[in-house]
C-alpha cells in the first residue's frame, strides 16, 4: 500500500517511469481478469490499454482512498461490463470463440495448460454474467465480497449469493451435468 502511496505521487508529478512501473506491476492481473470475464484477448488487450490510457490522463485528478490495485481492477470491470452490453446481442457461439492462452514454454506443458484453461474459459462463459464477475474478482483478482458488491451496486448477500451459484453451476459444468440456464 506504501509502494502504491508513492507511485501514485510520482505519477501526479509526472514520473512516466511510474506510470511504467504500475503497468508492469498489474497488467497481467487485469488482462486475466477481462480475459476470463470476455473471453477474448484482443477485447480485453484493447480495455487494458483503454483503461491505462484513461488513468494516465487522468491521474493528476483522481484522489484514491484504497488499493490502486482494486481502483484499476473496478476500470476494468466497468468496461468488460460496457463491452459485455454492447456486444451481447452479438455473441459469439463457444465453439467460435477465442480461448485465453498460456505463456509456459515447454510444448507439452502448454498444450495440456492451454487445454485446460479452454475448460476453464468455457465453464466461466458458460455461466451468467454477473456470476462470472464475482467468481473471477474474487478468485483471480483476490477482491473481498464487500468491494464486488460495491462495483455490482448491490448488498452483499447478493454477491455472496452469486459467488455460490456460480460455484455451483461451475461444479455441474465440469461433472457434465450443466445446462447454459440464467439465475
Amino acid at each position: 500500500m506504501l509502494e502504491e502511496r508513492l507511485l501514485l505521487w510520482k505519477l501526479k508529478h509526472g514520473d512516466k517511469d511510474a506510470l511504467r512501473t504500475v503497468y508492469e506491476k498489474y497488467k497481467d492481473d487485469l488482462r486475466t481478469i477481462a480475459g476470463s470475464m470476455l473471453r477474448d484477448t484482443c477485447i480485453a488487450e484493447d480495455i487494458l490499454h483503454d483503461v491505462f490510457v484513461s488513468f494516465a490522463q487522468k491521474v493528476g485528478q483522481l484522489q484514491i482512498k484504497g488499493s490502486l490495485k482494486n481502483y484499476l481492477t473496478t476500470c476494468i470491470v466497468n468496461r468488460v461490463r460496457d463491452e459485455f452490453r454492447r456486444t451481447k446481442p452479438n455473441m459469439i457461439e463457444l465453439d467460435k470463440a477465442e480461448p485465453i492462452s498460456s505463456r509456459l514454454s515447454s510444448s507439452d506443458s502448454r498444450i495440456i495448460a492451454d487445454e485446460r484453461l479452454r475448460l476453464l474459459t468455457d465453464a466461466l462463459v458458460s455461466i451468467p454474467f454477473e456470476q462470472r464477475e464475482v467468481v473471477v474478482l474474487h478468485l483471480k483478482g483476490g477482491m473481498k465480497f464487500r468491494e464486488i458488491a460495491r462495483i455490482q451496486k448491490t448488498s452483499v448477500s447478493t454477491v455472496c449469493g452469486r459467488y455460490r451459484y456460480g460455484l455451483k453451476k461451475l461444479k455441474l459444468f465440469f461433472n457434465g451435468e450443466h445446462k447454459n440456464e440464467s439465475h
